[in-house]
């Protein structure tokens, strides 16, 4: 059983014992696993602003890496909310880049974790008139910030 496979049973166990009753579909990208659930009700695995998947996918990632060492970091999303999400965090970002392009200066983001910063810094990669810029330092959470190329 490969690594993916076994983030399905994970997170398929888990949710059985927590009373869940849920269908999980598994997709393989270039960036790694993700597992889709689909269910009624999804707002219980959401929680408020996205809280508990993160703690769910936490969890699935923790339990996996005990098992596969080298397993590539699986992504958890319940009813397309990571999707949506995703999609209503670019345009805010698109609509701060339009800001920083009219008005000359750079405007410094909020705190963001690793896998929001990936997303910006892809938006703006090509830009030719934006580009994104975070700082070098340890932090679980950084701050971009969008300049003017």
């Amino acid at each position: 059983m490969n690594a993916a496979h076994s983030a399905h049973e994970i997170l398929d166990i888990m949710l059985r014992h927590l009373g869940y009753s849920v269908t999980i579909e598994m997709d393989e990208d270039p960036s790694g696993p993700s597992l889709h659930v689909r269910m009624e009700k999804p707002e219980s695995l959401i929680g408020r602003k996205g809280e508990r998947l993160d703690d769910l996918q936490h969890l699935v990632n923790k339990l996996l890496r005990q098992k596969f060492p080298e397993a590539p970091r699986v992504r958890l999303d319940v009813e397309n909310f990571r999707h949506q999400e995703t999609g209503r965090f670019l345009d805010a970002i698109r609509k701060l880049a339009a800001e920083v392009q009219s008005t000359g200066q750079p405007v410094k983001l909020d705190p963001m974790n690793s896998y929001e910063r990936r997303l910006v810094h892809n938006l703006f990669k090509d830009d030719p008139h934006i580009r994104s810029w975070s700082p070098e330092d340890a932090g679980r959470l950084k701050r971009i910030t969008l300049l003017l190329r």
